[in-house]
């Protein structure tokens, strides 16, 4: 069991690790300073906070704490000594506030903004965001872009240099350049919600706090235009409802509840309420990929139960999403709801003919032993199950897939 001052570290990591390192860019400019210093911040916090205790606002702590070893890392690297005067003005005194938290969010949005300069490529400014603000590591943004770990790692360092290089500026963008980036930004928001809704790694499923702060972000980018793109809504309304079904995902043991047997009662009606008509509104405009994922979410959402689910209309949006926005993902997702329409055996053809592109994906394994195991086929559906267990790395999904594979062992000596 983790100590107070343990669990205060990892608290203050996973809710405030974007706000701390976005803090640190605007006033030092440098992506390397700021997440140098945030690490070295929460590594002293760590042994500090089991001497002296947990402060009591811990997320200023960290802050303080970076902006001191930003300072001496900079130190270090002899800089410039005016810079180094003008530094020293942002630590606060004892009688000062430690940081504006009005300006927090406008940091944060400063930051994706900066990342999804056009100057990076496209593939860049998704993956730098979500280093910087999500916190995520290298091989968790590499498995969203289902590249290898060491291409994102040069990735992020050639982004880094050139921003750095460029000299792009640390802001929002004005209304007439916010249209070049905001693909870019959507698709951040898009990622980091993933990550928080199936967390690549550790022990939860859900990351509550990276879903909860892309929401945020969600919003705050259709505050900011005018009129509200159709692209913006489309994906606030595809994270709401998905968000919404998070108390039904997991039990209170923290496993996995599939789909069809979740107690739909413990869905957030409130944000499914909110949500469906800003589904209809983004249908009625240019029909884009978050527009026809957040119709198929609402289909999940307004089915009272799992035999009520319109599987025909499903299929037909994950059509409509192979042509404006084709992927092996997207045709992994159309095979199962495929199989739910037509049957295991439709859905296993399909899945089959994706095993080149994604045979170090575990849930298309996952998925095949499914319906293996549906069809009965429990011989086939162990070694499917073995290969995804082999391959995931998140630790409720590993109990869910090591449950499933007792099951059809135990069915194959029956």
């Amino acid at each position: 069991m983790l100590s107070p001052a343990d669990a205060a570290v990892n608290a203050v990591y996973h809710s405030d690790w974007g706000l701390i390192v976005a803090t640190l860019i605007r006033q030092f400019g440098d992506f390397d300073v700021a997440e140098e210093s945030a690490q070295e911040a929460f590594a002293a916090a760590v042994d500090q906070w089991k001497t002296g205790g947990v402060p009591d606002i811990p997320r200023a702590w960290i802050i303080q704490t970076a902006k001191h070893k930003a300072i001496d890392r900079i130190r270090r690297q002899n800089r410039l000594q005016e810079k180094l005067e003008s530094y020293a003005e942002l630590i606060p005194s004892a009688e000062q506030p430690e940081y504006d938290l009005e300006e927090i969010p406008d940091d944060r949005l400063r930051l994706i903004f900066t990342c999804c300069h056009p100057a990076l490529a496209p593939e860049a400014q998704v993956a730098l965001t979500l280093r910087t603000l999500g916190g995520l590591e290298t091989d968790e943004i590499a498995r969203a872009f289902l590249v290898p770990t060491a291409t994102m790692a040069q990735r992020l360092v050639r982004a880094k240099r050139k921003i750095k290089d460029a000299g792009i500026p640390y802001s929002v963008p004005n209304a007439k350049d916010m249209p070049d980036r905001l693909d870019a930004v959507l698709t951040t928001i898009y990622l980091i919600f993933n990550e928080g809704y199936a967390s690549t790694r550790g022990e939860p499923l859900v990351r509550t706090d990276l879903c909860s702060e892309a929401i945020r972000l969600a919003r705050l980018v259709r505050a900011l235009n005018t009129p509200v793109p159709v692209q913006a809504t489309a994906l606030l309304a595809m994270m709401l409802l998905h968000d919404a079904r998070r108390e039904g995902r997991v039990d209170d043991a923290g496993d996995i509840v599939v789909l069809e047997e979740q107690d739909r009662s413990r869905w957030n009606q409130q944000q499914i309420e909110e949500a469906l008509p800003l589904v209809d509104e983004a249908l009625r405009g240019p029909v884009g990929p978050f527009a026809v994922q957040a119709a198929i979410a609402a289909e999940h959402c307004k089915a009272r139960n799992a035999d009520e689910t319109n599987w025909s209309r499903i299929v037909e949006m994950y059509d409509l999403l192979q042509i404006v926005e084709p992927s092996p993902v997207v045709s992994l997702n159309r095979a199962v709801a495929v199989a739910m329409k037509d049957g295991a055996q439709a859905g296993l053809v399909l899945i089959d003919g994706l095993a080149d592109e994604l045979n170090e994906y575990h849930l298309l394994h996952a998925a095949r032993a499914d319906l293996l195991r549906r069809s009965g086929a429990n011989e086939q559906a162990a070694v499917s199950y073995e290969t995804a267990l082999r391959l995931v790395t998140n630790e409720s999904e590993r109990r869910f897939l090591e449950r499933r594979l007792r099951e059809v062992e135990a069915n194959k000596r029956a």
